[in-house]
């Protein structure tokens, strides 16, 4: 691990979130590979997945986010928190936008449960979607805690920046999972419901680079964006990924993934960070 954080240290910031998203996608592919073992996974075991990606994505966006955030943000007391008071608000507002226009489907929803512009789309296309929409502030999230830590500013580490790619991958198995096996179910072939798999993490690594450049071109506002990826992650776990575990009788199951998604991203935020 000490010769990974050495190597980060030592290229390009903006190159290095594009590696740390390029493994963040490479994850979502190889769940979504096990679409090639299996037709029709347990629905335990997709509620229980989706909790975890839900835990990982709280936690990150506390322990690796909004802390850091308020740490190097300027003042005491209330005026301390106002960036990332701000930057919280902001990236909720963002998703919320998001979620209104882009026409997209919840996996474990039904067709007539669609969201955003309505439109003839298929199934298919409105679940990548969907996924696609809460791995932008993923990414983003990334890039710019790898920004941050080039940039110099107090509470970013690279130790941090890694610790919070790994969690991402490690929801983002999952979740590669839980898009392809419904395309499985619909008739498309394992090479097709593996391709939409891979696809809904595409925008990982372009909201990753965007998320480091402009952190070190606007280096200020790295406290408001650290807290607008938290901001966007938050909303996307409260309105999509808890909702979407809570539709059958799993409900246990799927808390006490979240539960774990929780404790190994704040593990490893800890301990490497």
């Amino acid at each position: 691990m000490e010769q990974l954080i050495t190597y980060f240290e030592s290229i390009d910031p903006i190159l290095a979130a594009l590696y740390a998203t390029l493994f963040t996608w490479g994850l979502t592919a190889a769940g979504a590979g096990l679409v090639f073992l299996f037709k029709s996974p347990n629905r335990a075991l997709m509620d229980g997945m989706l909790g975890f990606t839900g835990g990982v994505m709280v936690a990150a966006s506390f322990w690796s986010l909004l802390a850091p955030g308020i740490e190097m943000s300027e003042g005491e007391g209330f005026v301390k928190v106002i960036p990332a008071a701000i930057g919280f608000l902001l990236g909720a507002l963002f998703i919320f936008g998001l979620d209104k226009v882009m026409p997209h489907l919840h996996i474990n929803f039904k067709i007539d449960e669609a969201e955003g512009v309505k439109t003839p789309w298929h199934r298919t296309t409105l679940l990548v979607l969907a996924i696609t929409l809460h791995n932008i502030p993923e990414g983003l999230a990334v890039g710019v805690l790898f920004g941050g830590v080039a940039s110099g500013f107090e509470g970013a580490t690279i130790g941090g920046a890694i610790a919070l790619a790994l969690g991402i991958g490690l929801q983002n198995f999952p979740e590669g999972f839980a898009v392809a096996v419904p395309m499985r179910r619909q008739g498309l072939s394992r090479r097709k419901s593996w391709m939409y798999g891979q696809a809904s993490a595409i925008v990982e690594p372009i909201a990753g680079v965007l998320g480091a450049w402009a952190v070190l071109t606007f280096e200020p506002i790295l406290p408001y964006a650290l807290a607008f990826a938290a901001g966007a992650m938050i909303f996307v776990v409260v309105e999509e990924v808890i909702p979407e575990t809570q539709r059958d009788k799993y409900t246990d199951v799927a808390t006490m993934g979240f539960i774990g998604g929780f404790i190994i991203m704040m593990t490893l935020d800890v301990g490497l960070g």
